[in-house]
């Protein structure tokens, strides 16, 4: 149990740095990543930096994710799910599109330049809050591995088994503090896990360059 996301962000970090973790930089997921990435990246001597997709949500049940997209358009489907649901491809293609403009717009929001930074070559560490289905992080991994990270990790306190498990194909390694198996929410094992602001957000990224 963590008592808030900072709380996390520090345990995660101390973890990496006993793991000897080498990075150049740390991207969160916002916005609820970004105060547990910022102690991550702090640790690490890294640059803190966004990296941003959306769920694309099922016909009549927008919870249900069909997959998810980034924000430069790579795109993940869950195709068990949209076959068993029967989802057509032009829903699929409107959503995509939908989604995707929303994530390029988000991520507009918290960095002066579009598009990720310069990830040719480097070491990257990607941070969220947790992990449930692994739908979100599995789109942004892919834009980071198209973007030519040579090693990418990915590093949460909290994860479902399965989710972390489905992610191990996404990721040169996946670290968790905590798998545990009554999984039920990311929310469920913090004691306080309110909404980050985007205010809230742009101060945590904007704090490594004072």
């Amino acid at each position: 149990m963590f008592d808030d996301r900072t709380h996390a962000g520090n345990r995660l970090a101390a973890d990496l740095e006993s793991r000897g973790l080498e990075a150049e930089i740390v991207l969160g997921i916002p916005r609820g990543a970004l105060p547990v990435a910022r102690p991550v990246a702090d640790a690490l001597d890294a640059d803190l930096d966004v990296v941003v997709a959306r769920k694309m949500g099922a016909p009549k049940n927008p919870e249900l994710a069909l997959g998810a997209v980034a924000s430069d358009g790579s795109v993940w489907y869950n195709e068990s799910l949209i076959d068993r649901l029967g989802v057509s491809e032009d829903y699929l293609e409107e959503v995509r599109a939908s989604e995707a403009n929303n994530a390029s717009r988000k991520a507009d929001r918290y960095r002066e330049m579009p598009g990720l930074p310069d990830l040719e070559g480097k070491r990257v560490v990607v941070v969220d809050d947790g992990v449930a289905t692994g739908a979100t992080a599995r789109a942004c991994l892919r834009q980071i591995r198209e973007a030519g990270a040579a090693h990418v990790t990915l590093a949460v306190p909290v994860g479902s088994p399965r989710g972390l498990a489905d992610l191990e194909a996404e990721a040169d390694e996946v670290i968790a503090l905590e798998q545990p198996q009554s999984f039920r929410a990311v929310g469920q094992f913090y004691r306080t896990f309110g909404q980050v602001t985007d205010a809230e957000a742009l101060e945590y990224l904007e704090r490594g360059d004072r």
